[in-house]
């Protein structure tokens, strides 16, 4: 079982201001971080984690945070560079960096083309002052296009622009401005996501007002046609991509596919040669994780939530799952799932042929009904 695809996720945890929505594991700066010694931790993470990796290439590379372009071309240069002399990237591997507007300017995006870097994803979440002054954010709207305008002109394999509906106070014609503004600077990719309201956050003590369900579908089913009718083809729950520019990193996610995560909070995913699955998790903050305790915890996962595991991510995606992708990602046999698959296609939640399961409208929009019959 050692052929799965191997990936490299790696957290950058720090920002200039935390969003009030944002429950990702991210630290306010409030003094220098130390940029240099996290590179050297993050060296070291890797190091610890070779062992779970049978020596696969890495097919894709996303370094996320937090906000990765708080690092300068050079320390990212140096951590690429060092990764590849433990683990050997694959050739033509995705490598992905995710970008505040305001950080956008030649010099800065050339440097991490240099390091390696080949798709940006730029967090815009909005063009209008308005919603980026309630969403926190530290860009303005000039800003986020011409970060996008930028990425466009240089030789990336893409980029990718980060949106939100269902923002406070949002207009159906608010939420498609910014969708028609966001189209009209030709990404190749396009997370088009709702703004939830998270636990733990700024937003979840004080909550804002949103729009209402009715509204929400509204704006999704305008956006969605807008989307499609310039391009844009939907292949998971909340990304759409032109054709051939899938993010092969999040593919890889949904598909089962194996990862090491490393920085703080990072989780990893690792199948080993005898099939058992190893999921790890790292110390979540700073402090911790900079006096070289990287491990919070290591568990494999029990046969028994495998299934449940599989197709929680497999149906994210909106393409055929083919059913050997079930075997070979679980060491599973058709027979754990039997039961729940004939549920499945009963209740009109899947149909299936002689090699693959398809998701229907009604398992799309019943999701949790769907994944619960795996339980």
């Amino acid at each position: 079982m050692t052929n799965i695809p191997l990936s490299l996720y790696i957290h950058m945890p720090w920002c200039v201001q935390k969003c009030p929505y944002c429950d990702f594991n991210s630290h306010n700066i409030k003094q220098a971080p130390a940029y240099e010694e996290y590179i050297n931790h993050l060296l070291a993470d890797l190091r610890h984690d070779l062992a779970l990796t049978n020596n696969r290439a890495i097919h894709s590379v996303f370094i996320g945070g937090g906000t990765p372009s708080l690092f300068s071309a050079e320390l990212i240069n140096r951590l690429l560079t060092n990764i590849q002399t433990y683990i050997p990237f694959a050739a033509g591997a995705e490598i992905t960096i995710e970008a505040n507007p305001n950080s956008a300017d030649a010099n800065h995006f050339s440097g991490y083309i240099d390091a390696g870097i080949n798709r940006i994803s730029i967090g815009v979440q909005s063009f209008q002052p308005d919603k980026l002054i309630k969403l926190g954010r530290i860009h303005d709207p000039d800003e986020a296009i011409k970060a996008a305008q930028l990425a466009r002109k240089l030789n990336l394999r893409s980029f990718n622009l980060d949106l939100m509906h269902g923002l406070p106070d949002q207009s159906q014609s608010d939420a498609l401005s910014d969708l028609k503004q966001a189209i009209s600077l030709s990404p190749p990719h396009l997370s088009w996501y709702q703004l939830t309201i998270e636990p733990n956050t700024l937003f979840g003590s004080k909550p804002p007002k949103l729009p209402d369900e009715e509204l929400l579908w509204d704006i999704y089913q305008q956006g969605d046609k807008l989307l499609t009718d310039n391009g844009y083809v939907q292949y998971e729950t909340s990304a759409y991509a032109k054709s051939g520019l899938m993010c092969q990193h999040n593919l890889n996610y949904w598909r089962f596919g194996d990862y090491i995560g490393i920085g703080c909070g990072a989780h990893g995913k690792l199948t080993q040669a005898d099939g058992k699955i190893i999921r790890t998790v790292k110390t979540r903050h700073p402090k911790g994780y900079l006096t070289g305790r990287y491990l919070e915890k290591s568990y494999q996962v029990p046969h028994d939530e495998l299934p449940f595991e599989f197709f929680m991510n497999q149906f994210r995606l909106f393409e055929d799952a083919p059913k050997i992708r079930f075997i070979e990602r679980t060491g599973l046999t058709f027979k754990h799932i039997e039961q729940p698959i004939k549920l499945a296609i009963e209740q009109g939640y899947l149909t299936e042929d002689k090699d693959n399961w398809q998701l229907t409208k009604r398992g799309k929009l019943f999701l949790n009904s769907l994944l619960e019959l795996f339980l």
